[in-house]
């Protein structure tokens, strides 16, 4: 009775007429991971080159249309309790001497449709960014710098464009992967993956 039972328990561990069947597929679901891997770690790729070449063309642009963000002076004016304007009269350079000229800080704001620099701006960069980008993802900011004006002249800012909040949708477990290493909750298979990073800056030019 037991080498009934023993025997066909023999014949199922020597068989091997499925083994190859359970390896290819074992070995064909690595391969499909590798494949969609790399398919996806290109398209990540081209798309950070395209999105870095979109904050490159909007801050030329920025830099030479009028400003998208609010309170930005017209002139750089002197700064309050600085030396006298006979030591250094209007048109001297703000650098030339500490508080010269007012820092009046850093203006910064989102493109919106409603503003027309924006929305030209937002319409030669578009074609390069990924199809989940919109013209908020589009930020601005004009910071001083001492070097770039003359007190009583035009103010002159540095413009830096970047990209906030950009994301990148994965087609494949690598988004998940991405996600656990920066421990966030989205982790699922095509999960996004949010840029970082991208931004560009040109001094301003004053065209009139």
């Amino acid at each position: 009775m037991i080498d009934r039972i023993q025997q066909p328990l023999r014949r199922f561990a020597r068989e091997e007429s499925g083994a190859t069947l359970v390896e290819f597929a074992m070995v064909f679901g690595v391969f499909i991971f590798l494949v969609f891997g790399v398919i996806d770690f290109a398209r990540f790729g081209f798309a950070h080159v395209m999105a870095e070449k979109a904050t490159e063309r909007a801050v030329r642009f920025a830099a030479v249309s009028p400003a998208l963000c609010t309170g930005l002076p017209e002139t750089n004016t002197r700064a309050s309790g600085s030396i006298s304007s006979s030591l250094y009269p209007n048109g001297t350079i703000c650098s030339a001497d500490g508080g010269i000229c007012a820092d009046p800080g850093t203006a910064s704001c989102r493109a919106q449709d409603s503003n027309a620099t924006a929305a030209a701006i937002w319409a030669r960069v578009s074609p390069l960014l990924p199809n989940t980008a919109t013209i908020e993802n589009l930020e601005f900011s004009y910071s001083y710098d001492p070097a770039l004006g003359r007190l009583g002249a035009p103010y002159t800012p540095v413009v830096t464009a970047q990209l906030a909040d950009l994301q990148f949708d994965f087609i494949s477990p690598l988004g998940a992967l991405a996600g656990f290493a920066a421990r966030r909750d989205d982790t699922g298979l095509g999960a996004s993956f949010t840029f970082s990073g991208l931004s560009a800056s040109l001094p301003a030019e004053d065209l009139r």
